[in-house]
Order: C-alpha cells, then sequence, then structure tokens
C-alpha cells in the first residue's frame, strides 16, 4: 500500500522525526481513525507485491516500533478482509494471488502472446512468489483453489510463469493440469506454448537461452513421469489419470511437429528446423538420470520411436522401391537422423532391432522413416549388420515358410537400404541376393513352389525396379533347376525389357561394376577404364589373364570390343622395360583375344605420340607451357601473403579454390578423369635408383595424365615459404588452417599424388642427408600435414627398382615416409635423428589444443617409434646414464654445433615430450622447448614462450600407475615401440658404415635387451623377463628381415645407396646372432630335471621353426613365390642353427633313473624339413651333420654312461632318422678326426660302439675300393652302401667302382639297391643343379614346376662344398647303368624301389623316407633315364615291372601339366627338352606292353582310370591287351564279317 508520492506506509510511519501535536484527544481515537484511513484506500492486490518487494524489518531513523514483519502484517490484513468478507482467508490469498498472476502476465510489450516474461515481469513475480511462499508456510494459501482460478483467466498464462511455480514448489505442473476443466484445451496452450519457447529459443541472449533450457527439461520430466508411469504407480494415483492423458497428448503432438519440420527442412524454412532441433533435447537420456525410473525411460523412447516409424504412413511399398535410395544415410534430414541417435540410445542394438522388427510385423508403417532408421543403425552401429542378416533371415523364412509377401518386401527393402551405405557397414545387395537364392541350399530351395513364389516376387518388383537391381538379378540369378528353367527366362526376358525401357543396356555393364552402388551407374567409358584397372591388378598378382576378361570375350563380345579394348589400348609413350600393362596386353594377344589389326594400330598410336612428344620438347615453346604455371605460382604467392595476415584468414579457402583451377589447368586433368579413377585403386611410386636428378617414376591412375616434376617442386616450395614466413609471426598453433588447407587440397588431384609422394622418396631417402634445416623443416611439417590427411590418400605401393610385376603391399601415407627413413649409415642416423625430432617438435605445438583423443589420432605411429629407437641409440643420457654435458641446463640460443643442436634437442623431447604424450599431457609439458627448437632450426623469429612444466622421465608404461595405465593402454601400444621392431630396425644397420662404434654397438644392445625389454610386460611391447619369449623374438625377427631382404638380390638398383653395406645384407647379423647365442647359453642354466622325471626339456627352438612353417598362409596365386620362400627359409634355419651353440640341437631326459639323450626334435625337424633343403637328396650339409653330432657328444655329458647315450641315440637314428647316418656316412672322411679328437677331449676313453662301427664301415669300403679286401655287408645294409657310395665319389674314375661291383658276394643283393637309389638321387641332384652352372634353372626342370629351387644353393653359402663338385649327370648315368646291369645278371628285383614310401616294402621304405620331397617327386626323370638297359627278360622276371612303369610315367606327365613353361636355356635350348623325355618314355610303354605277361597286365587296374585322363591312346592300348584270349579270338572271327 503506497501513500502520497509513491511512499510505502512503512516509511510514512518511520519518517516522523518530530513531535507534533495531536488532534486525537487519545491513542484509541488515533487508532480508530488509521484503521478507517486504511479500510478506504489499502489495494490487497498491490499490498501482496509490495510486501514481498519490502525490505527486512529494520527502520533508516530506528522508529518503527518493534515485532512489526510484514509476514504477520500481510496476514493480519488478509484476515480482517476475509473476515468482512465471509470468506476463508486461504481462498481470498489464492483469488488475490491468481490476479496478480494474470496482471503480471499481460504487462506485456508484445501484442502476442510470449512464452517468456520480460525482465521487469519476472521481478514482480518473484515478490508475488516470495510472499505465497510465506502464505503457504503460515497455511493460508490454498493450492487447489489456486489451480482452478488459474484456468478461469481470460488469457492463458505465460509458460515462465508456470515454471516458477512448479520450480518454486508452490504449485506442480502436473497439480495445474490435474485441475484444468478441459484436458484438451491444455493440451493445446502447452504445445502452443512449448513451440513457441523453442522458436523463441534461437533469437534469445544466452542467459534466456539457459532459462529455456531449464523449463523445457523441468517440463520434460514432468510429461515422462506422469505420462509414462508404471501400471502399479498409475493405479495409487488415479487422481493424476487426467494427467497422463495430457503430457501423453502433448509429448504426441510436439513429436508431430518435430516430423512436419522434418519434411519443411528441404524447403529452406531454417526457423522451424532449428526450433524443432531445440525440442530434440527432451530426447536426452542423460537429462532423466535419477528422477525417472529405467523402464518409465525406455517405455517412453520405445513408444517416441513406435510413434516415428508409423508417422503418416502415406507412402506405398512401390514408392519406397523407387525412393529408397534417397533416404540413406547422408541424404536423409540431419534433423530425422539426431532424433533417431537420440533416440537408439537408450537401447542396445538387439533392442533396437526388435523394436523395429515388433513395428513392422503390428502396424502400418512409414516407409521412409522405417528404412531411413535402418541406415542409421548400420553406420552408426556396428554390431548392426550381423543382427540385421539375422533379422533378413528371419523374414525370409517366414516368407517363404507361409508365402508371405509382406515380410518378402520387407526383407528386400532392408538388405538394399543398409547395402546402400556401402560394403564398409554392410555386404552389397549383390553379395546379400547370391548368398540368400544363388544356391541349392538357398530359401526358395526347398519346393518348386517356392520357386514360384519368388520369381513371382521378383516379377512383381520389375515395373518399380532401377536398374542396378535389375543387373543383379539378371547376373546372379537364383538359383533354378534346370527342368524349371523357363521360368527364370520368363522373368529375364521381363526384367531386360523393363532396362530397355530404362534404356540401360546390359552388353555395356562393366566386368567389374558394383551393382549394389546406389548412385546411378557411370557411363561406360569411365566403367570401361576400371574394370581395366582391377583387371591390370589381378594380372599383376597372379600372372594369369583374369577369368572374367576371359569370359567377356567370349559371352560379352560387344563390350569386350567397343568398351574394354579402346580402355586398354588408349595410346601412350611405352616405357623402355615392359611393365605391367604391356605384359598384360602380349598375354592377350597371345592369347587371341585382340584382333591383330587392332594391336598393329595400338602400336602405331603409340609411337606416334612418341614422336609428338620428342617434337614438343625439341620446339621449346616455354610461352604457352608457363603461362599456367606461371599463373599457378603467382596465386600460391597471394596465398601467402593471406597466410601471414591473421585478419585475412577467412579468404584462405576462397584463395585456394583459386589455386585447385590453377593447379588443375596446369595437370591438364578433367573432373571426369578423376571420377573414372577409383579412389580404392593404390597409389603406385617407383623408388629409383640414389643420384638421380628426376623425379620418381610414378604410375597414375588409368585415364590420369602424369603430373611435370616442376609443378611438384612448386607446390613443396611454396608450403615451405608459406610455413616459414607465417612462423615469423605466430607459433604453428597460432598460424591458422592455411597449411592444412593447402595439403588437403593438393591431396584432392589424383593424379598429382604419385609424383608428388615420389618427389618425397626422392628428397628423404636418397638426399635426405645432404638437405639444410629449413628444408628439413618444410618437409617434416608437410609430412604431418599429409598424415592429417590420411583419409583422401589411398594406399600407396612403392616399387623397388626395376619393373616388378606383383605390386608390394599398400601403406598408408604415414607408413609410407615412416619407411623412407632408414637408418643405416652414421649420415642416415644424423638426417633421421634431425627430420624426427623437427616433425614432433612441429606436431606437438601445431595441434597442442587438441585433446588427447584427437592428438592420439593425428600422431603417426612411425615417428613416435622412430625417435624410441634414435634417442637412446644416439644418447647416453636418455638410457639413463649421467654425463658432465647433462649437468648444465639446456640453452638453445647458445648452441652452435648443428648436430649437437639436434641431439640435445631429440633428448629434450624424448625427457619431455615424448613422456608427457604417452600419459597423456602433451599440451603444455614442451611447447616452450618445441618453439625454441622451431626457432633455432627455420631460423624464425618473434615466437612467443611459455612455460613448460617439469616432467617425469619414465618411458615405459610398467612405472606408471596401474589404474591409468588399465584405461590407457590399448591407446598407448600403438606408438610404443616393440621388441621386435626395435630388433627390424637394428637389423637394418650396416655395422661398417655405423654411426656407433662396435664397442658402442654392443653397449646398446646390452641395455636395449637386459634393461629395457627383456624386463619390460608384453602389453609394453617387453618379453615379461622369459628367456625363451625373448629369443623368440630374436629369431623371427632375424628370419623376417633376412627374408624381406631376399627379394633385393634381384633387384641391385634398390640398394645402391648401400655399396659394401649391400652385400653384407645377404648374411645373418653376426652381432644380433651373438645376442642371441648369448641369450640361449644363458637359457641352459636352468635347474636340471629331476631323477624319475620321463618328461623332456621342452625345445622351443625347432617348435619355433617348425611352428613359421606350418603357420604360414600361403600367398594367393603365387605357387613359385611359396616354394622360394620356404627353400630361402630352411636356409635360414640352417645359417642359424649352425651359429647357436651345438648343445642346442640335442636335450636330455629321464627314463627311470637315467638320463639319456633327447635328439626326437631334431629327428622331426629334419624329416619333416631340414632334409628338403640338402642338394644331395638324401644326405644334410656337412655343416649341419657335424653341428649334430658335436651336440651329440657335449650333451652326452649330462649321462652316467656318455658312450651308451651315444649309441642309443644313434641307435635310434636308423630308425627314426637314417639321413643323419646316411649324411655320417657321406660327409666321414671330415667328420672323423673332429670327432674322435672331441670325445678324446672330453671322455679320454675309446670311442664309443656306435662311432667305432661308423669308423669301421668307411675303413672296410676303402679297404674294398684300394685293396680288393672283402666287404662285411652290415645291419642294415643300406648304411654300407651309403659308405660304400661315398668312397666311390670321392675314388675316381668310376671304373674301379665297376671292377668293384663284380667283387660283391651273393649276400649284397640288398647293398646293390640301395646303392642304386643313391645313383639314382645324384643322378637327380646332377639335373638340378648342374656343375657346369650351378645357378642356372635347367628348361626341363621348370616345366615340372620346379623352378627357381637351384638358384637358392648359393644365395646363402653353408660352408659345405664336398662332394658337390664330383656330381656330374654323364657320370652319374653311366654309373647307375652299371649297377643296374650289375642288379639284372644276378637276378635281384629292384622297380619296387620306385613305389612311394608307404607301398614300398620294408627293405626300401627306409631309403624312400630318406630322400627329400624334391628328389622323391624327380624320381620319374631318373627312372627313364634308364631304359637304354632295360632288358626284354625283365618284363618276364618281375611282374611289377609294368606297373611301376606305368606309375612312373603317369607320375612324369602329372609333373609337366602341373609345371609352367619359363624361357629354354640360353647354352642349350634342345638340352634336357621335356619333351623328348616323355615321347621316350611313351615310346617305350608303347613297345613293351604287347611283350608284357599276363600277371603284369592284371597289376595295372588301379591306374587305368588316371592314365585315361592323362593319355588315352595308352591307356586304349593297355585295355586292348589286358582283356582275355577268348575275347581277343572272337573278336578277330568279328572283324572277318
Amino acid at each position: 500500500m503506497a501513500g502520497a508520492g509513491g511512499r510505502s506506509w512503512r516509511d510514512l510511519l518511520a519518517g516522523r522525526a518530530r513531535k507534533r501535536r495531536s488532534p486525537f484527544g487519545s491513542a484509541a481515537e488515533l487508532q480508530g481513525a488509521a484503521l478507517r484511513l486504511l479500510d478506504q484506500h489499502q489495494n490487497l492486490a498491490e499490498l501482496l507485491l509490495e510486501v514481498g518487494d519490502s525490505a527486512k524489518p529494520g527502520v533508516q531513523d530506528g522508529a518503527e516500533p518493534r515485532g512489526v514483519s510484514p509476514e504477520s502484517f500481510i496476514v493480519s490484513v488478509l484476515q480482517e478482509q476475509a473476515s468482512k468478507l465471509g470468506v476463508p482467508t486461504a481462498t481470498l490469498a489464492a483469488k488475490n494471488a491468481v490476479a496478480n498472476v494474470e496482471r503480471i502476465c499481460q504487462d506485456s510489450a508484445s501484442p502476442s502472446q510470449v512464452p517468456l516474461l520480460n525482465s521487469d515481469q519476472r521481478k514482480r513475480l518473484t515478490c508475488l512468489l516470495q510472499t505465497v511462499k510465506d502464505l503457504l508456510a503460515n497455511n493460508m494459501f490454498c493450492r487447489s483453489l489456486f489451480c482452478q482460478e488459474m484456468w478461469k483467466m481470460k488469457e492463458p498464462p505465460v509458460l515462465e510463469a508456470v515454471w516458477h511455480l512448479h520450480r518454486g514448489d508452490i504449485v506442480g505442473l502436473a497439480e495445474l493440469l490435474d485441475r484444468s476443466p478441459a484436458g484438451p484445451a491444455a493440451v493445446e496452450w502447452l504445445c502452443s506454448s512449448l513451440c513457441g519457447l523453442c522458436e523463441q529459443a534461437g533469437d534469445i541472449s544466452c542467459g534466456d537461452t539457459e532459462l529455456a533450457q531449464g523449463i523445457l527439461s523441468d517440463f520434460a520430466i514432468v510429461f515422462l513421469q506422469h505420462g509414462f508411469e508404471q501400471a502399479v504407480e498409475l493405479g495409487r494415483k488415479v487422481e493424476f489419470q487426467k494427467v497422463a492423458y495430457i503430457c501423453r497428448a502433448v509429448l504426441q503432438r510436439m513429436l508431430a511437429w518435430v516430423l512436419d519440420a522434418v519434411g519443411k527442412e528441404k524447403q529452406e524454412d531454417v526457423s522451424m528446423v532449428q526450433a524443432a532441433r531445440f525440442w530434440l533435447n527432451v530426447f536426452n537420456v542423460s537429462l532423466y538420470g535419477s528422477v525417472a525410473p529405467p523402464d518409465s525411460l525406455r517405455q517412453f523412447f520405445r513408444h517416441t520411436l513406435t510413434e516415428v516409424l508409423t508417422y503418416n504412413p502415406a507412402l506405398k511399398v512401390s514408392d519406397a522401391i523407387q525412393m529408397q535410395k534417397e533416404w540413406s544415410f547422408t541424404r536423409t534430414s540431419p534433423l530425422l537422423t539426431a532424433l533417431y541417435r537420440k533416440l537408439l540410445v537408450a537401447f542396445s542394438v538387439k533392442e533396437s532391432i526388435c523394436q523395429l522388427q515388433q513395428v513392422l510385423e503390428s502396424h502400418e508403417v512409414n516407409w521412409q522413416h522405417v528404412l531411413s532408421c535402418v541406415s542409421t543403425l548400420v553406420v552408426c552401429q556396428a554390431e548392426a549388420e550381423q543382427l540385421f542378416k539375422d533379422l533378413l533371415s528371419h523374414l525370409l523364412l517366414k516368407a517363404f515358410g507361409n508365402y508371405d509377401m509382406e515380410n518378402m518386401i520387407t526383407a528386400f527393402l532392408i538388405a538394399r537400404q543398409a547395402a546402400l551405405e556401402g560394403p564398409a557397414v554392410f555386404m552389397p545387395y549383390s553379395e546379400w541376393f547370391k548368398a540368400s537364392f544363388g544356391s541349392a541350399g538357398g530359401y526358395h530351395g526347398s519346393s518348386k513352389k517356392s520357386l514360384v513364389f519368388l520369381l513371382e516376387f521378383l516379377s512383381e518388383l520389375v515395373p518399380f525396379e532401377a536398374a542396378p537391381y535389375l543387373k543383379v538379378h539378371i547376373m546372379f540369378p537364383p538359383f533354378v533347376p534346370s527342368k524349371h528353367r523357363s521360368l527364370l527366362l520368363e522373368y529375364i526376358t521381363l526384367a531386360k525389357t523393363r532396362l530397355a525401357d530404362l534404356k540401360v543396356a546390359i552388353e555395356d555393364m562393366g566386368l567389374y561394376e558394383d551393382l549394389s552402388a546406389p548412385e546411378e551407374a557411370v557411363q561406360p567409358q569411365a566403367q570401361a577404364l576400371r574394370d581395366v584397372e582391377k583387371a591390370l591388378q589381378i594380372f599383376e598378382n597372379t600372372r594369369k589373364i583374369p577369368t572374367s576378361v576371359i569370359e567377356a570375350s567370349i559371352f560379352r563380345r560387344p563390350y569386350y570390343t567397343s568398351w574394354f579394348l579402346p580402355a586398354l589400348l588408349r595410346p601412350r609413350v611405352l616405357p623402355k622395360a615392359p611393365d605391367g600393362r604391356m605384359a598384360f596386353i602380349d598375354s592377350l594377344k597371345r592369347a587371341d583375344k585382340i584382333p591383330s589389326s587392332l594391336y598393329s594400330t595400338y602400336l602405331q598410336a603409340c609411337h606416334a605420340m612418341k614422336e609428338k612428344v620428342l617434337q614438343d620438347d625439341s620446339k621449346a615453346e616455354p610461352s604457352h607451357a608457363k603461362e599456367p604455371f606461371e599463373q599457378l605460382k603467382a596465386e600460391l604467392a597471394v596465398l601467402r601473403t593471406l597466410a601471414v595476415q591473421q585478419a585475412q584468414w577467412e579468404e584462405v579457402a576462397a584463395q585456394l579454390a583459386v589455386v585447385s583451377d590453377r593447379l588443375r589447368r596446369v595437370l591438364g586433368d578433367s573432373s571426369e578423369d578423376s571420377e573414372a579413377a577409383p579412389f580404392s585403386s593404390p597409389v603406385r611410386v617407383a623408388m629409383p635408383a640414389p643420384g638421380l636428378a628426376a623425379c620418381p617414376q610414378s604410375v597414375p591412375a588409368p585415364g590420369l595424365a602424369a603430373c611435370p616434376q616442376s609443378v611438384v617442386d612448386l607446390l613443396l616450395t611454396s608450403f615451405c615459404q608459406t610455413l616459414l614466413a607465417a612462423s615469423s609471426f605466430n607459433p604453428p598453433d597460432r598460424q591458422g588452417p592455411c597449411l592444412s588447407l593447402l595439403v588437403k587440397m593438393m591431396c584432392g588431384h589424383r593424379n598429382l599424388l604419385p609424383a608428388l609422394l615420389g618427389r618425397l622418396c626422392q628428397l628423404i631417402y636418397h638426399q635426405g642427408p645432404s638437405l639444410g634445416a629449413a628444408h628439413i623443416l618444410g618437409l617434416a611439417a608437410f609430412v604431418i600435414h599429409l598424415s592429417e590427411c590420411r583419409a583422401l590418400i589411398p594406399g600407396v605401393e612403392a616399387n623397388s627398382g626395376a619393373s616388378q610385376a606383383v605390386p608390394g603391399k599398400a601403406l598408408s601415407v604415414s607408413e609410407y615416409w615412416s619407411s623412407l627413413l632408414l637408418c643405416r649409415t652414421e649420415e642416415s642416423f644424423a638426417f633421421c635423428l634431425r627430420f624426427c625430432t623437427a616433425a614432433a617438435a612441429y606436431l606437438m605445438c601445431k595441434f597442442s589444443s587438441c585433446s588427447h583423443e584427437d592428438f592420439c589420432a593425428l600422431v603417426p605411429p612411425g615417428l613416435i617409434k622412430k625417435l624410441q629407437y634414435l634417442v637412446p641409440r644416439l644418447s647416453l643420457e636418455a638410457r639413463g646414464v649421467l654425463c658432465e654435458e647433462a649437468k648444465s641446463a639446456l640453452s638453445w640460443s647458445s648452441l652452435s654445433c648443428p648436430s649437437l643442436n639436434y641431439r640435445r634437442a631429440s633428448l629434450c623431447l624424448w625427457r619431455s615430450a615424448l613422456c608427457s604424450f604417452l600419459i597423456g599431457d602433451q599440451k603444455l609439458l614442451v611447447r616452450a622447448e618445441c618453439l625454441k627448437f622451431l626457432e633455432r632450426l627455420g631460423k624464425l623469429q618473434k615466437l612467443r614462450n611459455c612455460r613448460a612444466k617439469a616432467c617425469p622421465s619414465p618411458w615405459l608404461p610398467a612405472v606408471l600407475p596401474g589404474k591409468w595405465w588399465r584405461g590407457k593402454q590399448l591407446e598407448i601400444l600403438a606408438f610404443l615401440l616393440s621388441f621386435r621392431e626395435w630388433l627390424l630396425m637394428e637389423l637394418e644397420v650396416c655395422p661398417e658404415k655405423d654411426i656407433l662404434s662396435a664397442s658402442e654397438r654392443q653397449d646398446f644392445h646390452h641395455w636395449a635387451i637386459y634393461q629395457r625389454y627383456l624386463p619390460a610386460p608384453s602389453a609394453a611391447g617387453g618379453c615379461d623377463g622369459d628367456l625363451e619369449k625373448a629369443c623368440a623374438v630374436i629369431l623371427n625377427a632375424i628370419l623376417d628381415s633376412s627374408q624381406s631382404r631376399g627379394s633385393a638380390w634381384c633387384v641391385p638398383s634398390f640398394r645402391l645407396d648401400l655399396g659394401a653395406c649391400a652385400q653384407s645384407r645377404t648374411s645373418l647379423s653376426p652381432e644380433i646372432l651373438c645376442r642371441l647365442q648369448e641369450l640361449v647359453l644363458e637359457l641352459r642354466c636352468r635347474p636340471k630335471l629331476l631323477p624319475g622325471c620321463s618328461a623332456a626339456q621342452r625345445h622351443f627352438l625347432f617348435e619355433l621353426l617348425q611352428g613359421r612353417l606350418t603357420g604360414r598362409d600361403p600367398e594367393h596365386g603365387s605357387a613359385l613365390g611359396e616354394q622360394l620362400w620356404r627353400q630361402q627359409e630352411l636356409l635360414l634355419h640352417s645359417r642359424i642353427l649352425l651359429g647357436l651353440p651345438a648343445s642346442t640341437l640335442v636335450t636330455t631326459c629321464w627314463k627311470g633313473n637315467k638320463a639319456v639323450l633327447d635328439c626326437d626334435s631334431f629327428f622331426c625337424f629334419v624329416n619333416s624339413e631340414l632334409k628338403n633343403v640338402s642338394s644331395r637328396g638324401y644326405a644334410l650339409s656337412y655343416g649341419i651333420t657335424a653341428h649334430f653330432f658335436r651336440g651329440l657328444l657335449n650333451a652326452s655329458l649330462d649321462c652316467e654312461d656318455a658312450a651308451e647315450g651315444v649309441n642309443q641315440a644313434l641307435a635310434t637314428c636308423q630308425t627314426k632318422c637314417p639321413v643323419v647316418l646316411l649324411s655320417a656316412a657321406l660327409w666321414w672322411p671330415r667328420l672323423e678326426a673332429a670327432l674322435c679328437s672331441q670325445w678324446k677331449r672330453l671322455f679320454g676313453a675309446p670311442l664309443a660302439e656306435e662311432l667305432a662301427r661308423l669308423r669301421g664301415w668307411h675303413s672296410s669300403a676303402s679297404r674294398f675300393l684300394c685293396s680288393g679286401a672283402a666287404l662285411p655287408v652290415s645291419d642294415p645294409p643300406w648304411l654300407s652302401a651309403a659308405f660304400l657310395h661315398g668312397a666311390i665319389l670321392q675314388q675316381s674314375p668310376r671304373g674301379r667302382g665297376t671292377e668293384a661291383l663284380e667283387r660283391l658276394g651273393t649276400d649284397a643283393e640288398q647293398l646293390l639297391v640301395a646303392l642304386l637309389f643313391f645313383s639314382l638321387l645324384d643322378l637327380i641332384s646332377a639335373r638340378i643343379a648342374p656343375k657346369l652352372c650351378p645357378l642356372s634353372v635347367e628348361p626341363w626342370l621348370a616345366w615340372f614346376g620346379e623352378e627357381g629351387t637351384a638358384s637358392l644353393w648359393c644365395p646363402i653359402p653353408l660352408g659345405n662344398p664336398g662332394c658337390q663338385e664330383g656330381v656330374d649327370f654323364q657320370t652319374s648315368l653311366e654309373w647307375s647303368l652299371q649297377i643296374l646291369q650289375c642288379l639284372q645278371g644276378r637276378g635281384t628285383s629292384w622297380p619296387l624301389l620306385f613305389h612311394s614310401a608307404e607301398g614300398a616294402p620294408g627293405r626300401f621304405r627306409v631309403l624312400r623316407s630318406a630322400a627329400s620331397q624334391r628328389h622323391t617327386r624327380l624320381l620319374p626323370l631318373a627312372f627313364y633315364s634308364l631304359t637304354p638297359s632295360f632288358q626284354q627278360e625283365l618284363l618276364q622276371q618281375e611282374p611289377a615291372f609294368l606297373s611301376v612303369a606305368l606309375q612312373m610315367y603317369i607320375q612324369l606327365l602329372q609333373l609337366f601339366v602341373e609345371g609352367e613353361v619359363l624361357p629354354q636355356s640360353d647354352r642349350d635350348p634342345t638340352e634336357h627338352d621335356p619333351l623328348e623325355l616323355i615321347s621316350a618314355a611313351r615310346q617305350f610303354l608303347l613297345g613293351a606292353i604287347p611283350h608284357c605277361p599276363a600277371q603284369s597286365l592284371g597289376n595295372i587296374q588301379p591306374l587305368l582310370s588316371t592314365c585315361e585322363e592323362l593319355d588315352p591312346e595308352l591307356a586304349a592300348t593297355l585295355l586292348h591287351f589286358s582283356r582275355p584270349a577268348v575275347d581277343m579270338e572272337l573278336e578277330e572271327e568279328l572283324e572277318l564279317f
């Protein structure tokens, strides 16, 4: 209540400072007059507002009576007024409060009602609410009446006023809604107010936006709590059923409002879309927290999802078929996609798909919403692919089970929609269609009715189908039994008619066209270019014409001749050395797949293009060529000026568009060419020889022109200049986006990438050590930005040296430039350290503001690993060794020596930056040091300094807190240099040119192995303290490194930069092998097994070597490569075994209480693998043989009786591993002295019995040949034969051996057979590795699929020339024929010697098992080399001879069929022609068959079927002569008539 001048009654009472004479006679009269005055002038509504806004008790002049408060005063006034009116005080207070609310809401300057109050309204409402709260505290306010009166207002209240009532716990929204007289009116008011609130949210201040979000959040919670209460709670609150109806209705109306906005999004109604997006905050799961039960929340989201999927189902299925490609994830309204993503958060993927399935089965749906929801699920959820496959399978099973079209169409629509998102998230539609219906086991294969149902369904789709799907159904039709083929043909005819209506020719479809692509089919010209590129890739991998190309040349002739061949035969300047494209064209020409006239025209056009290029070069018209180049140069200069002016950064994007256009003109490319080049095709970069000034050769994508080197140099120079200019004003993190956008623009030009990456190779790989500081900084920053744009760059194939038919493995761009940083020599070490330090410093400064996760995504792992290798190797401080130099503080500006500068900078990064990166705080720790380094490196100025915190220096996660490490382990693993990676880098080092001396390198190795990796956990790349694991890692690294370098033997140009180092790389690293020896010796220092323990010590070495051979996946389409890899691997195994202590080959175990030698692991490895790498075919190399015997004698020291242990081991050899004894017999002249000396040194006792027997057999064989003494035959006889064969090889000429054969006793038949076998194996060895040219590959060997094996004897010498020099083919053949004549003269059976090891008699089985697989496979060659000595009596004496001869002939043909033809020998193309040998063998059989007895012909029945496949004429001859005699006579009589 206000007095005159607007002063309050309290001011009036308290302002009387002086005494005045009262006109009233007494105090009672004065009080009565005052009350009458108040009754006449008071306004109760204003009184409520004024009292609430008044100050707390206390007067300015101290004149206010004590005990008087606003609360008591308003209560007394209300009570007095209520008593006069005869109503309750609470009722009067409620009505007056409503009146005040109505007056506040109406006092708005806006002509239309808005959902928010202005500041004056908000202030007055706050005063009112404070007074009402006081009344509620005194129980003098009626809530129910207040709610009723609120609904009687002329205009509905402002939404914010209701929210204040709700928020202040005066009247909740639910209570207010429950008192509404009409539910629809309340729904209308709430919806209009909420829509207004959302629309106003985008045009108000930040504070009001937060207020609007608060209103929306609180009301959304009320809607959820009351609209989706559980059944039990709802039963207890019957009075709130109306509230539940209103809440659901409001949510329903608002959802419809949002979905209507989705349809208007493409109409560019921005305000409505923004408003609808504001409402989507209601669907944030985090909004509800613990205020709503989880079941209610899930019910709300499930209900909303159902409403979305079923909203306005106006589209028909036919509309969905035609329009669904417009509903993919990228084309769907972002508003709808955001809604889906918010709703699906509340469910697992499986629950979401189940809800989708339930809606599809029980509701009429909006197909646009359903299919866009499918796209959202399959794109955003990785698990959705398999779940959708299960759903499709379920739908198809139901469809064919009930012949239900609805399930069928649902399955097809979902499959197509998911396939629209690409093969990265879901299988292509063509693959799904083939998997579902392409085989007899498909869903339609159960009956004819199912087949008819499928074809009828597909036929009904035809009028609405798009061309790609029709192509799928035609090219990959459903499986149809032959008797129902007509049904399929009817559909295909209908589909082709539809394609004709669409003006799409099935004949023009590409060979490798993506039939599931959502876009329209590309033009035939572009598709043909893609087909050629794909065919070339297949051809280069397999060296065979792709089957698709052959089929197209026959069945799709129009496309092949009209599109494919012209795309393949595009004129170009042919390279000097035929490349893969020329090889492919030549293969097609030889296969008559290219017409001669077209081929001649192609060669003429290529020649004409070459002449034109030469003429253009000679004319040298710089004006036309330089004009666009100069324009590009000028625009790059403009870009550089914009980059240094922060105010002009907004213009950078526009200027880059101009630069891109100028670059496109210089390159001469077009958008059509860019579209024709598939993005998935890798970028091929040819690694050039060092010292070449030209840019490395690059292979652009099909249809793309090559890029001049001058353009690449200009771009790189401009980048470096822009970097230096920008760095003169700002540090890297405040240089703006110019450099990133520039590199991104370069990556967008596909034909620029090969030349650009090739130039990087030239600069980094070959010219790196000669680059200056500014060049290094520029290149380092450039590769960092290249890694930032890695998503725009396909894989990189780096071809080393000469033309390679098989492309290498595609690398990411980060892996590519990291692979160029090879640390081999002193100069390369210095350069790599400078480059990596610069790159790391720039990276950490440039992206210092990124989050840890984003920073980890940007960091190239190869860079961090390279620093982890370089810094400890070149700096003792990084290994924890204190140096005098480390005591002084780091002063970057005072350093004058560049190399020292870089070492100190890298050490600083090691101590701080690298560590802080690993522990996740890379932003502030090293920024100052990185900036100072960059300033020093690039001569930069005006760089600001910032403080750097101290950083702990632990580098391994093993010392990090356990809790942190468990959370960051997977993230850190990608950046840790593992033990294997360290070894591979160290194996690249050339010791002769290393930056470290031999002693320094040894210290570094010991530190890395024993301090860094051996004790480190395996999760950090270490060995967990396990010596066996460390040995395994070293062994695998040595072998992998040697295998990867094996290809360098054939590509010398790739290793020219190494000089003498290149030769040393063909052998194993002796220093790393020494580290392996140390660990193996240390590994033997373990507790011995206790007596009685029957288990032998596990021989991990042979397990590891065997695992590498058995666990390798063969390379697809490269059987020859796999053979060569295996041969080289076994040779490397031999070298490693020779480098390890001999005692590692043999272990000990306990049998009972006796320690015995255990050679089983070695024997197994020899039998399965090692014997197959022997050049002799039946004996190991001298090195391995001597190493085993040395290890055997050393290991016998652990036995109580060494002689007995050795005797038992050698006796076991006769049955388990006869190759060892055969090897000992061959090399005994060299073994004897060493073994006897070792035995005497170890034991000083007589030689062990078995060793003495070996020495005795050798002596007997020598005496037999020299003095004519008798030859005692050993048991087994093949051992005496082996010693005799070895003695004969060493005592030439062979004539003395011929005379010795006649002196053999009658008990020497088995010895002679074994001697024949050894001679035949020598015969085969002479063919494999001829004496005159041991590195050549004989042409007949190539025909039988044994290419290149001979060339593997020499790359890794085993140090065992031995008897190989005496092996000559003609000499071996003559000796074999003499032995065979001797056997025939004695009547000894020998043909069964050529049976397989399993089928051979017991006396021959040992010999066959001792031979290598290669020699065993080539036994047919040896057999038919003996035909001059076969006598006709042999056919009668040996019933098994014909069977053996036929088996050898069949194997000979199989070798020929399985082999690949290689060029003939340069020395004599006709020598050892395999066709001549096969022809001779065939003639022998045809001549021998008529003379064979019936018993011999009866033994060949199992071979007839195979023979008929390979040689039908010979099989017919065999059948003719194998018939009974009666049949032959009857046939002759029939022929008379």
